[in-house]
């Protein structure tokens, strides 16, 4: 899927894609760089709009999943394994 507009990138976090939050929170990030940003000086909302794209990029690899839960169980085991203060 081409990530070319922001209504692109809008569908893809509509249909799953991208980090948990990420639908929500892409607009609300959207809105706040909008307003910081002048008439000539976007450079903000460019930030935002390339940040969801490399996200959803990466959430598409082909071993995004599996990488994921190799982080999750590894802190999980350094949680058990931690001495409780």
């Amino acid at each position: 899927m081409p990530l070319r507009t922001i209504d692109d990138i809008r569908a893809a976090l509509r249909s799953g894609q991208g980090f948990p939050g990420d639908r929500e929170t892409f607009e609300a990030d959207l809105r706040r760089a909008l307003d910081a940003s002048s008439d000539s000086h976007l450079s903000a909302v460019a930030a935002v709009i390339a940040d969801y794209r490399g996200r959803i990029r990466l959430s598409q690899a082909p071993d995004f999943d599996i990488a994921v839960q190799e982080g999750v169980d590894l802190m999980t085991r350094l949680k058990q394994a931690a001495p409780s203060p």
